[in-house]
């Protein structure tokens, strides 16, 4: 009878770590087999190219913890990606049509608040699942960016967002010292303040939540609220790295941001979603990506391999979820 806990808490901690073991193992075949993966200027593309999906990954990362892990009826955004190339789309238009680069940015961020809102309006008071909402959303804001661009590629010039991808301070990348200041704060948000703490009482249980008198719908809303918020941070980084807005750039970072967030789960000692274990998971997911090109692996080949990773890890996190219960 005493056994049986023991023997459950170890079942369930192996299958929490499943996901880890199996990108360390396709990390340690790729550092065998890609010539100069391990240099530190190959280091530096990883952690430079990882900078939009960390952004996708702490406002998904939040979204999470407000509505709980489970894969289904727990918390997700779809539709951040999306939200990324929308504020990308109206970023590059508006700088094409000559207006300065604060006004777009305002325009763009208004698109990405709205976006957010109407999640948090479908999710707390329509009721909708998140993953049936955000995915609606998604297919939505997708319709609505290749209406802003006519579906073409906008060339960017703007210095300000050129100098994400290419400038130094102190030596260091300007756009991999503008996201470690980004994630210093939201850590401190999400897991240092009262708000934080309740976000994550409320994923953890919303009856006892509520019972304790937090608005959980207040909570969640402003989840989505701030998930937008990174969408929008993450348009320009987004612009940098291609230069410009392109057509189906959403497609790699919805794989991307839900892989790595849901990866950064076998990092954290409960299992649970938690923004650094999702920043984790983004430089691996990164890592992967950037070791099969460098191995010169077709990119339809590494699609397919995300995806089976993405399987992987989603149900490892179910079966985890269920032997812990």
């Amino acid at each position: 009878m005493r056994v049986e806990p023991v023997r459950c808490n170890v079942a369930s901690d192996v299958i929490g770590l499943l996901p880890v073991i199996v990108f360390v193992g396709v990390l340690a075949y790729i550092s065998l087999y890609a010539p100069n993966f391990l240099t530190r200027t190959n280091l530096e593309l990883v952690l430079a190219q990882s900078l939009p999906t960390i952004l996708l990954c702490i406002g998904l990362s939040a979204v999470v913890m407000a509505g709980g892990d489970d894969v289904v009826s727990g918390g997700i955004d779809l539709s951040i990606p999306a939200t990324a190339v929308l504020a990308g789309g109206i970023i590059a238009q508006m700088l094409g049509m000559g207006y300065p680069l604060l006004l777009c940015a305002g325009a763009a961020l208004a698109a990405a608040l709205a976006v957010g809102a109407i999640n948090a309006l479908l999710v707390t008071r329509v009721r909708m699942t998140p993953l049936l909402a955000t995915l609606t959303m998604m297919v939505a804001v997708i319709g609505i960016n290749n209406v802003v661009t006519q579906s073409r590629r906008i060339n960017v010039r703007d210095p300000w967002i050129m100098d994400l991808a290419s400038g130094r301070i102190l030596g260091v990348p300007t756009g991999i010292v503008i996201v470690l200041a980004v994630a210093l704060v939201c850590f401190h948000l999400l897991h240092r303040t009262k708000w934080g703490l309740n976000l994550q009482a409320v994923g953890g249980s919303r009856d006892a939540a509520e019972v304790s008198g937090l608005k959980a719908d207040r909570l969640v809303a402003q989840s989505f609220l701030l998930a937008s918020v990174m969408g929008f941070v993450c348009a320009f980084f987004v612009l940098a790295r291609g230069s410009g807005s392109s057509p189906g750039v959403e497609d790699n970072l919805l794989l991307e941001m839900v892989l790595a967030t849901f990866l950064g789960a076998a990092f954290s000692p409960r299992r649970v979603v938690t923004m650094w274990g999702a920043v984790i998971g983004a430089l691996l997911v990164t890592a992967i990506s950037v070791g099969f090109k460098t191995m010169g692996v077709n990119v339809f080949w590494t699609g397919l391999i995300k995806g089976t990773l993405i399987v992987v890890v989603v149900t490892m996190s179910t079966v985890h979820q269920r032997v812990r219960r």
